[in-house]
């Protein structure tokens, strides 16, 4: 009996283990098994086994663990060599802007200069096409067919570069926001693939020839003005030499206006004597257009101090120069000047400045009186019945002198008109002739 109970007991199923789990309200419960403990528990030891088997194989081999560090340095280095490269590229780039910058900016300061000294030739060409002007010299030209250098701007003037100019600096000194870059060189209409870089450059190209072309313009200017009062002088001299008078040459130290009245400036001029500074072509062109019209003007002013004028305009002419026969003693004899047909009373004016030298009875021409015009040329107006100036009287053209008369050896009333060449008398319609040509070379 005994044994079989303890038989039994020894024979009884044991319990499973269970695992309750309480959440508030709900409780449960869980039977754990004996596999189940057994798998987990071998489970932990296969993941035990293995995590030492790794360590201690990496542990082992230092070699791996140097490849991947010296990897991760590679990797490094690569990223910061790529880095180190991308700014000195960004360096180049801006290196880059920075010169073209400066190279703008330094081509726009040679524009601006040269703007301002064709500014200034302007200014002093202006002056001197005055000048020319009241010479009498035209200055009507033909230009050249202008290149514009913007297209907003149709004439190849100073102007225009001004404009080009304002707008390439705004360009290069970054002043202008995007949109009026663009603008600026919106004229340009780049072709595909063009950089703002070329249009800049094709915009100083046109604008530089822009201002060549007024240079030019200025030149050839000066030129035909220079060339215009040389042959007016040339022209002036040729008629008064054919007259036997020689005007004297102009020196060059001597080239400066006569007086007020013909001056072409009222200023007077002076100062220390400095050798010239190295000029340009305009600045010698200019120079010879000055030298040019002054010497014009002088010419015309010892033109003037000559006697070409008419001493009675509204008479006609009765008798000429060169032998005829004597009225009084019916023989052959010189006639020394020219008849002029005047009633008694007839103003006689002169027909040039001068100075009086003879005013009062002078043998056969009666009533005379003789006027000194320098350069060895006088002038004589006889058989007068009233003479109206005195010896030393400073006379000026067209200033009446006397009245015609019937006085000396005369048969009637009229005026004789003498010219006298260094004391010898020539034939005053020479004069006259040259005077009527040099009216329209004496404006």
């Amino acid at each position: 009996m005994s044994a079989r109970s303890a038989n039994r007991t020894f024979g009884k199923r044991a319990q499973n283990h269970v695992l309750i789990l309480a959440s508030g309200d709900k409780v449960r419960h869980m039977t754990v098994r004996p596999w189940m403990a057994a798998f987990a528990v071998s489970a932990v030891g296969v993941f035990s086994i293995g995590y030492l088997a790794a360590t201690s194989y990496l542990v082992l081999r230092d070699d791996l663990i140097g490849g991947t560090i010296a990897r991760q340095a590679r990797m490094q280095h690569e990223y910061e060599d790529r880095i180190t490269a991308l700014r000195a590229q960004v360096d180049r780039v801006t290196s880059r802007q920075l010169l073209d910058q400066q190279v703008v900016e330094e081509k726009v300061e040679k524009l601006l200069q040269q703007q301002q000294a064709l500014s200034s030739r302007n200014g002093k060409l202006g002056a001197l096409i005055e000048r020319a002007e009241n010479s009498g010299l035209s200055t009507d030209f033909t230009q050249p067919a202008p290149v514009e250098p913007l297209a907003y701007e149709k004439r190849a003037d100073v102007t225009g570069g001004v404009q080009a100019i304002e707008k390439l600096m705004g360009l290069s000194r970054g002043q202008a926001a995007a949109p009026a870059r663009v603008a600026a060189l919106a004229y340009a209409r780049p072709s595909p693939g063009e950089s703002t870089s070329d249009r800049a450059d094709r915009l100083f190209s046109k604008v530089t020839l822009s201002l060549k072309d007024v240079e030019r313009d200025q030149m050839q200017r000066l030129e035909q003005l220079t060339d215009g009062a040389a042959r007016t002088s040339q022209a002036i001299r040729k008629i008064v030499g054919r007259t036997g008078v020689a005007l004297p040459e102009n020196d060059v130290a001597e080239l400066a206006p006569a007086d007020e009245a013909t001056s072409s400036t009222d200023a007077a001029i002076g100062g220390p004597f400095v050798e010239p500074v190295n000029d340009d072509g305009f600045g010698q062109s200019l120079a010879a257009l000055d030298s040019a019209l002054i010497e014009l003007e002088r010419t015309r002013s010892q033109v003037r101090e000559l006697p070409f004028g008419n001493p009675s305009p509204a008479s006609d002419i009765t008798s000429d120069f060169g032998n005829r026969l004597d009225p009084f003693l019916g023989r052959l004899a010189l006639h020394a000047g020219i008849d002029f047909r005047a009633t008694v009373g007839t103003r006689i004016r002169a027909t040039a400045p001068g100075t009086v030298t003879n005013a009062g009875q002078t043998g056969g021409y009666g009533n005379m009186v003789e006027i000194d015009h320098g350069n060895g040329v006088a002038s004589r107006y006889a058989h007068l019945s009233t003479v109206l100036v005195k010896v030393g009287d400073r006379i000026k053209a067209g200033d009446v002198v006397a009245k015609s008369g019937n006085t000396g050896r005369s048969t009637g009333p009229h005026l004789h008109y003498e010219i006298r060449l260094n004391g010898q008398a020539v034939d005053p319609m020479r004069f006259l002739n040259a005077g009527t040509k040099l009216a329209s070379y004496m404006k």
